[in-house]
C-alpha cells in the first residue's frame, strides 16, 4: 500500500520530546527540547513513510472530557503541565502551520478520541476502494493506549524509539499482539480489568496484568469474563445455601476461585466502568477532509527561519524538499 495518512498524536509526542532531550535551550536561555524533539519526530516521520496526506491531533485545554463527566478521578494523578513546556506548544503549532499541516483541536475531547475518529472514517472510506486507492492511517505515538485501534488492513501505530535502547516499532496486528498478549480489539476488556494507573483507571482491584491476560485470553471479552464469574457466583450460593440465582454446571476455575473471583464480583460495576473510561471514541465531531490533509507546499522560508532562530542545524538538513528544489533537479536530470 503506497497511499499513507500520517497523523501525529500531538501532545503525546510533545511529552515524549520533553523528557528525551532535558537540557536543549536557546539564547534566551529559554527550553526549547520539545519543539527540537517534536520537529525531529515530524521530519523523520515524514521522511521515513513518505506519506501522501498528514496531520497532526492536539488535546483541547479546555472543557471536560466525556471521561471526566463519568468519573471525575480520571487522570487525577496527572501532574500539571511543566512550567517549562507551556511556552513551547505555541512554538510546536507554530512549527506545523510552516508545513501547512491540519491541527484538529475540540473542545471536551482528548486527541485520542480525534485519532481514533480519524481512523475509522480512513476505514470506512477504504471499504469502497481498490485494494490501490487504499489509503493506510499510520498514528504516530508515545502512547500505548493507541495501540487498540490497530487493524492491519487500515491503521497501524508507529511508536517512535527513545535512544538507543528503543527502538521504532510500527505495530501492525502481529506486533500488538507479541506486545500486549492479546488482540488489539481486546486491550480495551485487558485494561478494564488490569487497570491503568497513568490515567488513574480503577480497573478490579487486586487484579494484576498476568491474571487479566489469561482471563481476557480464554474469554474474549469482558462481558464474557463476568458471565463466568456469575456463573460461579451462583455455585457459590448454592454451596452455601445463601442465596441461589439458577444452576451452575461449573462451579470451579483456576484462575477465577478465592480472592480474585471475590474481587471480581466486588468490582464488577468498576469494571465496565474502567471498560468505558479505556475506551477511545471513534464519533468526535472532527470536520476531517482528507484532500484536505494532502502534504503540499510547506513555507521552507518560516521553518527556516524558525529552525535559525533556535540553531537547529541538524534538523534543516532534514528537510523534505519544495517544489522549487524539486523543479530545478527535474530540469536538470
Amino acid at each position: 500500500m503506497t497511499n499513507r495518512l500520517l497523523i501525529l498524536d500531538g501532545h503525546a509526542i510533545i511529552y515524549r520530546a520533553y523528557h528525551a532531550f532535558p537540557d536543549l535551550t536557546d539564547s534566551t536561555g529559554q527550553l526549547i527540547n520539545a519543539v527540537y524533539g517534536f520537529s525531529r519526530i515530524l521530519l523523520k516521520s515524514i521522511n521515513d513513510f513518505q506519506p501522501k496526506y498528514i496531520a497532526v491531533a492536539f488535546d483541547h485545554k479546555h472543557g471536560r472530557s466525556k471521561r471526566l463527566e463519568s468519573f471525575d478521578r480520571y487522570k487525577a494523578h496527572r501532574k500539571p503541565m511543566p512550567d517549562d513546556l507551556i511556552p513551547q506548544i505555541p512554538m510546536i503549532k507554530k512549527v506545523v502551520r510552516a508545513f501547512n499541516i491540519p491541527q484538529f483541536e475540540i473542545t471536551g475531547f482528548e486527541a485520542d478520541d480525534i485519532l481514533g475518529t480519524i481512523a475509522k472514517i480512513m476505514a470506512r472510506d477504504n471499504e469502497k476502494k481498490s485494494q490501490a486507492e487504499k489509503v493506510l492511517t499510520t498514528i504516530v505515538t508515545g502512547d500505548k493506549d493507541i495501540l487498540q485501534l490497530v487493524d492491519d488492513g487500515n491503521i497501524h501505530v508507529f511508536i517512535p524509539g527513545r535512544g538507543k535502547f528503543s527502538h521504532d516499532v510500527e505495530y501492525d496486528e502481529t506486533e500488538v499482539r507479541e506486545k500486549m498478549k492479546v488482540r488489539a480489539d481486546q486491550i480495551i476488556d485487558l485494561k478494564a480489568l488490569m487497570g491503568d494507573p497513568s490515567d488513574n483507571i480503577p480497573g478490579v482491584k487486586g487484579v494484576g496484568v498476568k491474571t487479566a491476560e489469561k482471563l481476557i485470553q480464554e474469554f474474549d471479552t469482558l462481558e464474557k469474563v463476568y458471565e463466568k464469574v456469575d456463573e460461579l457466583e451462583v455455585g457459590q450460593s448454592e454451596q452455601t445455601g445463601k442465596f441461589v440465582k439458577g444452576r451452575s454446571k461449573n462451579h470451579s476455575h483456576p484462575v477465577l476461585k478465592g480472592a480474585i473471583l471475590k474481587k471480581m464480583i466486588t468490582d464488577k460495576k468498576m469494571a465496565f466502568l474502567s471498560q468505558d473510561l479505556a475506551t477511545i471514541l471513534l464519533d468526535a465531531p472532527v470536520d476531517f477532509s482528507l484532500a484536505k490533509c494532502v502534504i503540499r507546499d510547506y513555507s521552507k522560508d518560516k521553518v527556516m527561519e524558525i529552525f535559525d532562530r533556535y540553531n537547529f542545524v541538524s534538523l534543516k538538513r532534514m528537510l523534505p524538499k519544495d517544489d522549487f528544489e524539486i523543479s530545478v533537479q527535474d530540469a536538470l536530470f
